[in-house]
């Protein structure tokens, strides 16, 4: 199976846990494509059935900080077409998961994947309740194929917070 991941690359929980679950994977003999903003904190220089395609940073004097939910998502679109993935793993509902579903739309009918996200923490009860992005985190998670938490907590919170009726699995 050809599987895409898009972490954070610092050394931050979920990044290190994207990681180690992306090189398991590969372990098993799947083909995976990290798609992120640095090179992964912990993912090797090499690793058999690993790819890392960084993200492209433009200087643009209009912008006052780089796009980079929208150079995530052109990247993503850009690999998910050019190997066939099949799946795509976003950790962080904003701005990974949001990334993801727009490539995804960009992409004709049979290249698109489909989206597991996994929710960590404060994507959900930081980012996500922030009334600013209430709703985009809703919709990436609406929009979602699954959804996973790191925990029973998170799952009920997210549940309640965002009145989401589609299942979110708790996966330790």
């Amino acid at each position: 199976m050809k599987i895409g991941v898009t972490c954070h690359p610092s050394t931050g929980g979920s990044g290190i846990l994207a990681t180690e679950l992306g090189l398991a994977m590969a372990d098993r003999g799947h083909e995976v494509h990290f798609v992120t903003l640095g090179h992964p904190f912990r993912l090797p220089e090499f690793h058999a059935r690993v790819y890392n395609h960084a993200v492209p940073v433009i200087t643009y004097p209009l912008f006052h900080q780089h796009p980079c939910s929208l150079a995530l998502a052109s990247q993503i679109a850009e690999v998910a077409e050019e190997v066939d993935i099949d799946i795509w793993h976003a950790h962080y509902a904003i701005p990974h998961a949001a990334s993801a579903i727009l490539a995804r739309d960009t992409l004709a009918a049979d290249k698109r994947f489909k989206l597991v996200t996994t929710l960590h923490g404060t994507d959900i009860t930081l980012v996500g309740a922030d009334p600013s992005f209430f709703r985009i985190t809703k919709y990436s998670m609406e929009c979602s194929d699954a959804v996973t938490a790191v925990s029973n907590w998170l799952a009920e919170e997210t549940r309640r917070e965002f009145s989401l009726t589609s299942p979110i699995h708790t996966i330790y």
